[in-house]
């Protein structure tokens, strides 16, 4: 049994003084407060709930700051695609697996102690598929072990290279499947995940441009009640091709002809008219926002006040991986809504704290995207927390919610992260960095 002690801790209830937790295997044992260190004791500075990253690509860590030299064209997420196409063709599942072990670890670094992984990597770069189906899943299983974050696998299926059916790019190979064969992947995935504490199994469709209704559907009902995630209405192009195939914009067509509710994730949801926003609102699915990777692509602003005041649930995720934080996805996901309106502290309740809603909004948001039950740091909960640095200059007069201002805006500094009881960041480093590190840089070393 483990005994920390926090100088103030975000619980349920919401903040305490004096904070006392006991891990017993990977769970909570205890949680006092008000109370003074004991002998035995490890201290520490302010202590909130990790955080779930509902979307990631991981593999996309690789190519981080490779995509930003102008072509000869306009450059906006079609080109980017390009890009990424070229980069997936070179990688191995031995490439793979190292770069997705150096995301994970730097999510854990970034205050996330769980990952939904939107797996579409299924085959050879020819597109044949590996003799194993789930051979890069076992692999994305293996990189979340190394790096020790929790795990939501969400396995792609892909089917088309457009609305209508459309015949895929031979680019795309390494995404397809079938009904047929995305049900055999399941099940290896189900395989590749069991060994991992708590991990969750989900399913995603992909997009109204890679499966189609009837495929969607098919997927949806393969899902045993676990997460369905799906991209949806990220670009203006994706919305435009959608009117022209169904005579309404994606969110429009998933609610009326798929039918939301609780276990459905929207990734992106970007470009969302009144209508839309108020009926997903009320659908009771979460908006799986990535404000990262949306503003490094150029994708557009969600409209997340008018959204959240209708009750909509959100969630962050990081997506391509250009940059890898907690803190730094909330930031943006406030600032674009400043630069929109032209104002200052746009997310936040009526005189209280931006960072508050925020966190709040995200904790809930990404426990719900994922399939996962959490109420934070409380006595019988997964021990999943995240420590900040006590030390830190942003955090001399910073107390309760201004913790979490100071965290999200003022970049203060995570000291420690522990995950199922265990802990992986220290002073905040992965604990083992240096032999991720190692890997991932003769995976690029092979690659480039």
């Amino acid at each position: 049994m483990a005994s920390l002690w926090f100088t103030e801790a975000l619980l349920p209830t919401g903040w305490a003084k004096g904070v006392r937790a006991r891990i017993e295997g990977s769970r909570f044992a205890s949680v006092e407060t008000g109370v003074a260190p004991a002998p035995g004791d490890a201290r520490h500075g302010p202590a909130v709930p990790g955080l779930a990253n509902v979307h990631s690509h991981a593999f996309q860590r690789g190519m981080a700051g490779l995509a930003e030299t102008a072509g000869p064209a306009d450059d906006d997420f079609w080109s980017w695609r390009e890009t990424m196409y070229r980069f997936v063709l070179t990688l191995d599942p031995d490439q793979i697996e190292a770069l997705a072990a150096l995301a994970f670890a730097e999510m854990a670094e970034g205050g996330f102690t769980t990952v939904g992984e939107f797996h579409y990597l299924h085959h050879a770069p020819d597109g044949a598929p590996y003799a194993n189906p789930a051979e890069l899943a076992e692999r994305i299983a293996a990189a979340a072990a190394t790096a020790g974050i929790g795990l939501t696998l969400l396995p792609v299926f892909y089917a088309h290279g457009n609305f209508g059916a459309a015949a895929p790019s031979p680019r795309q190979a390494r995404f397809l499947t079938t009904l047929d064969s995305y049900g055999a992947l399941l099940d290896g995935c189900r395989a590749a995940i069991a060994p991992l504490e708590d991990a969750r199994l989900g399913v995603a469709p992909h997009s109204l441009r890679a499966a189609t209704l009837e495929e969607v559907r098919a997927v949806a009902g393969l899902a045993d009640g676990g997460p369905v995630h799906i991209h949806a209405a990220e670009q203006t192009r994706e919305v435009e091709d959608s009117i022209a195939q169904f005579g309404a914009p994606p969110v429009e067509v998933l609610l009326d002809r798929i039918g939301l509710g609780e276990r459905w994730c929207l990734i992106h949801a970007t470009h969302l008219t009144g209508s839309e926003t108020r009926r997903l609102a009320a659908s009771g699915a979460v908006a799986g926002l990535c404000p990262v990777t949306e503003s490094n692509l150029g994708d557009g602003v969600f409209p997340a006040p008018a959204y959240l005041d209708a009750g909509g649930r959100i969630a962050i995720g990081t997506d391509s991986n250009v940059l890898i934080s907690a803190a730094q996805e909330l930031r943006a996901l406030e600032y674009n809504q400043r630069l929109v309106r032209r104002a200052r502290n746009v997310l936040a309740p009526p005189h209280g704290s931006t960072g508050r809603r925020l966190f709040d909004a995200a904790f809930a948001g990404g426990n719900r995207a994922l399939g996962l039950d959490r109420r934070g740091i409380a006595p019988g909960c997964l021990a999943d927390l995240v420590t900040l640095d006590a030390d830190d200059p942003a955090l001399i007069l910073a107390r309760g919610d201004g913790l979490l201002d100071a965290w999200i805006f003022a970049g203060a500094g995570i000291d420690g992260v522990w995950r199922a009881g265990r802990r992986i960041i220290a002073e905040g480093r992965h604990v083992g960095r240096q032999a991720i590190r190692t890997r991932y840089a003769q995976a690029l070393a092979r690659l480039l």
